[in-house]
């Protein structure tokens, strides 16, 4: 279970849903109490800064919550958030590109394993290997790539991709428990298991967002109205190893008498390292000419005990939070500059 993720879930998402169009001093108040955010963390707000914070770290989890006052529409944050091609100039992203139906192997240029990552490939078995995989795909690779060839490496990201698309098509049609189980190490992980979980410690998200709840956990029995998914891989360095994902993005705008919330839901599907589990999340509580953008980026994670691993930790936990303060200053400063030019 994931207990911080959980209550800073319930309050990001509950806020949005009982505190349409509220005075700054209110919504403060609410980040106050609710959001752990400290004066000096509200003073930075009310001047127009970002403010990012740990919620919670440990040798498992990581929570990173995130705010921003922007003067735009929400809108204009949902056509931003869903254009993948804008993570391109970011310094942490070596790769992106959306998975559009009827994808080939072709499309997915940059979605490659590390050198070092193919050398460990070639030691692999189910319960032991240093790349994030389900135990049929480690076998696939142990099977179907001629070691002894000189095009060894373009035979494992030819078979990379190949099972990218293939993950994808199957969740499409069977959801979750499509995703298989990670069998990397001794104790196997049911993705599926460890997704409900995360959004099982937040009974309150069922209550304030049922639609998109039920949608993430039961997807594609069930249809989210006014919703938009889209799907896309990404290759990003924010630990010691380039990683490869992944995800289903979500843009959703829910309606109801206690007021209406816009949100962008990134779910992770796949990583290749460090991540089991991950769900980001960002609402937009409306007020006055604009919005506060809340983020919440929550994940659980692999390999991060013992001394190497609180290396790592320590490295994901900094990055992330500088990355995501980074993120929306950036958010904050082309959505206002397009909201200023003439004819929006």
């Amino acid at each position: 279970m994931m207990p911080n993720l959980s209550i800073s879930l319930v309050t990001i998402l509950a806020a949005a849903a009982l505190l349409p169009a509220q005075t700054p001093p209110a919504v403060k108040s609410f980040l106050s109490e609710k959001g752990q955010l400290t004066a000096r963390e509200l003073a930075r707000l009310n001047s127009g800064q970002a403010v990012a914070k740990i919620l919670s770290s440990d040798a498992a989890n990581i929570y990173v919550l995130g705010i921003v006052y922007v003067k735009a529409s929400t809108e204009a944050f949902l056509k931003y958030a869903a254009d993948v091609n804008r993570l391109r100039v970011l310094p942490e992203y070596l790769g992106v590109g959306k998975i559009n139906p009827g994808a080939s192997v072709d499309d997915l240029n940059g979605f490659v394993l590390e050198p070092d990552d193919i050398r460990e490939l070639r030691k692999c078995k189910p319960g032991s290997c240093e790349v994030q995989l389900p135990g049929e795909a480690i076998d696939q690779f142990r099977k179907s790539v001629d070691w002894s060839r000189p095009d060894a490496v373009a035979q494992v990201n030819l078979r990379t991709k190949a099972m990218a698309l293939e993950l994808i098509r199957r969740y499409q049609q069977g959801g979750n428990r499509q995703l298989g189980s990670y069998a990397d190490r001794a104790k196997a992980v049911d993705i599926a298991q460890h997704f409900q979980a995360l959004l099982g410690g937040a009974p309150q998200l069922g209550e304030h967002l049922p639609e998109l709840n039920q949608y993430l956990l039961d997807f594609p029995a069930v249809s989210l109205p006014r919703s938009e998914s889209m799907f896309y891989w990404e290759r990003v360095s924010f630990g010691l190893k380039p990683t490869l994902r992944l995800n289903h993005a979500v843009t959703y705008s829910a309606r109801g008498p206690r007021g209406d919330v816009d949100v962008f839901a990134i779910k992770q599907l796949y990583a290749s390292h460090y991540l089991r589990v991950a769900l980001d999340l960002s609402a937009c509580l409306r007020d006055g000419p604009g919005f506060y953008l809340v983020t919440l980026k929550g994940s659980s994670q692999d390999g991060l005990t013992g001394f190497y691993g609180s290396i790592i930790r320590s490295i994901i936990t900094n990055r992330t939070r500088a990355s995501q303060e980074a993120i929306l200053s950036g958010i904050k400063k082309t959505l206002e500059l397009e909201a200023s030019r003439p004819n929006k």
